[in-house]
């Protein structure tokens, strides 16, 4: 195949024609298989860490006006950790649970494709108050995270998994979204990846003006070393592998 080939094979994957060819009768959904689970199980005995309640006040006067306004991709960052609190508001404004309804279906902060939110939300803590740098596990339905694993050096490893995007080592925590795809395939079958790729879009640019509303900066990275990013974190690189992440970090005014 050649390039011209591939090109049109990859801006194919970005229409909907897909769905043509689809016989949706025979989506596992449709043939009665049970419902994904919403959040990915803990470990027994995982430790468990609650976070503080998002609270209005974090993002003082700043309007959604000026957040907009404000935005853009920042790589330099202060220095400064982030507190408990904002890691909180951060978590819950890019896969926060509104409310839930039946059939292993939550509402969010974030829109997905039919409210099917294919991602887990990993955060390798790096300078974060109250918690020792590891990577942990954001839980939506309970607003907490739980310890994945620790990892020596920490920052260092996360930007080396980023095709050595060294500033990532400087932020306070990095973002780090996984997907599995079946909770978008049970319903959609092929129709399921370009609505993976268009949801992760959403997560992230909540991310964006999230993080101007604290004072804090991000940076979407989409280039990344796979089998090293899903190493890190531990994933199987099949049924849950990275898709997209974002280092954070306080920025000067």
């Amino acid at each position: 195949m050649n390039q011209g080939d591939d090109l049109a094979c990859h801006r194919d994957f970005l229409k909907t024609d897909v769905r043509r060819r689809i016989d949706f009768s025979e989506t596992a959904q449709n043939r009665g298989a049970e419902t994904p689970p919403i959040e990915k199980p803990c470990p027994p005995r995982a430790k468990h860490i609650d976070l503080p309640k998002p609270d209005r006040s974090l993002v003082g006067k700043v309007s959604l006006f000026d957040a907009i306004a404000a935005r853009r991709s920042r790589r330099a960052y202060a220095g400064k950790p982030l507190s408990l609190e904002e890691l909180g508001f951060l978590a819950w404004a890019t896969q926060g649970v509104r409310s839930k309804v039946a059939q292993g279906h939550v509402y969010r902060t974030v829109p997905s494709a039919g409210c099917r939110h294919a991602f887990e939300t990993y955060l390798l803590a790096i300078n974060v108050e109250g918690l020792e740098p590891a990577i942990y596990r954001y839980l939506p339905l309970s607003h907490e995270i739980v310890l994945e694993r620790k990892v020596k050096d920490l920052g260092r490893k996360i930007a080396e998994a980023a095709s050595r995007q060294t500033f990532l080592a400087e932020a306070s925590v990095v973002f780090v979204w996984t997907a599995i795809p079946y909770r978008m395939e049970w319903r959609y079958g092929l129709a399921a990846h370009k609505a993976i790729a268009m949801d992760s879009g959403h997560v992230c640019q909540n991310l964006y003006l999230a993080c101007e509303a604290i004072g804090a900066g991000t940076c979407a990275i989409g280039a990344y070393e796979q089998a090293d990013a899903d190493a890190l974190l531990g994933l199987d690189g099949d049924e849950e592998f990275v898709i997209y992440m974002a280092p954070v970090g306080k920025v000067e005014a």
